[in-house]
């Protein structure tokens, strides 16, 4: 098969089963053990301003080994408000292989940031809720919202109930005969918080807390997807406290948790676990417990699945080739 440096599409990635659950939590779980062997990086973050007041550029590396082979950047634009009718976050992952450098790919990434991003809320369900989870709560209708309603429809199967709750006006548009339970609606924040939901996860883009003490209950596990949803109080008045990492970037993440460190009002010693204490370790909470998962989202995942993709992509001869070197250069 003729190898290149291919650019990917958010068809192509889809195409390629980029937005499959089961495929992105394997690739997940293959990551926390490398990452406990040592087998991956993940520098800090670094970015440029945009124009307007909120637009920042964001450059994410990482490298993986393993299956993966991988070293690569994420370049993340959070776009300012044009009104242009485009998404506000715009991100690209370039790929070379972590052996010898070799260039091998440029992959749209949102479908796979959403569905990585999905994929480390159903290992919290799985391993970081306190009871097992019979009715989730999702707050938010954006991008990532989606993301997880879908990655409940393919692991969750066995759920007794989705509620949901949306600031906006915007709604999911689900074919309704696809999904294997309920999905009922809340126009009530408070309202829906106060039902029996087992996980409340959070997928806004709030710059000011919606969920407060009341949120936290004996039994429950809210996770924050988000960025400050979530107040100081209610993260307090959790009895476990889990991230999927606890790295450089809780001096600079907007993530409730890390902001409520920086005000010195949380220590990192009061974290129970990660990713790798939930996968590698078995560390799971009380059945009593309620349990504050803050998901970071790790762009070493990014990384893992922009590899997966282009791996397929180069066996099918799926993307646009885009030949780099002359045909010697190129490694089998």
């Amino acid at each position: 098969m003729t190898q290149g440096f291919r650019y990917l599409s958010q068809q192509d990635v889809m195409t390629l089963g980029g937005t499959q659950a089961q495929a992105a939590l394997d690739d997940i779980r293959d990551v926390v053990t490398l990452i406990r062997q040592q087998q991956a990086q993940m520098p800090s973050e670094t970015h440029v301003t945009l124009g307007g007041d909120r637009g920042k550029a964001y450059a994410l590396p990482a490298s993986v080994g393993g299956r993966f082979n991988a070293a690569g950047v994420k370049w993340t634009a959070h776009r300012p408000d044009a009104h242009d009718g485009l998404p506000q976050a715009m991100a690209m992952t370039l790929i070379n292989r972590a052996d010898n450098g070799l260039p091998l790919g440029l992959v749209e990434s949102a479908a796979l940031t959403a569905t990585r991003t999905a994929a480390v809320s159903a290992l919290a369900l799985r391993h970081a809720a306190p009871r097992p989870v019979q009715h989730v709560l999702l707050l938010g209708t954006g991008v990532q919202a989606t993301a997880h309603l879908e990655m409940l429809r393919q692991l969750f199967p066995e759920l007794k109930q989705v509620s949901w709750w949306s600031r906006s006006a915007t709604v999911f548009a689900p074919d309704s005969e696809n999904l294997p339970w309920p999905l009922i609606r809340f126009s009530n924040l408070q309202h829906a918080c106060a039902q029996d939901a087992g996980a409340v996860i959070t997928c806004t883009s709030a710059a000011e807390p919606l969920l407060g003490t009341e949120a936290i209950r004996p039994g429950r596990l809210v996770i924050q997807v988000g960025y400050h949803e979530v107040t100081f109080e209610a993260i307090a008045r959790a009895t476990r406290v889990v991230v999927d990492l606890w790295g450089d970037f809780c001096e600079t993440s907007a993530k409730s948790l890390f902001q409520m460190y920086r005000a010195g009002k949380f220590s990192p010693d009061r974290v129970d676990a990660d990713l790798t204490h939930l996968l590698l370790d078995g560390w799971r909470p009380a059945p009593d417990d309620s349990v504050y998962f803050s998901s970071f989202g790790l762009n070493v995942f990014d990384i893992a699945l922009a590899a997966r993709v282009l791996a397929l992509a180069q066996q099918q001869g799926t993307g646009t080739l885009l030949p780099l070197f002359p045909e010697s250069f190129y490694l089998d």
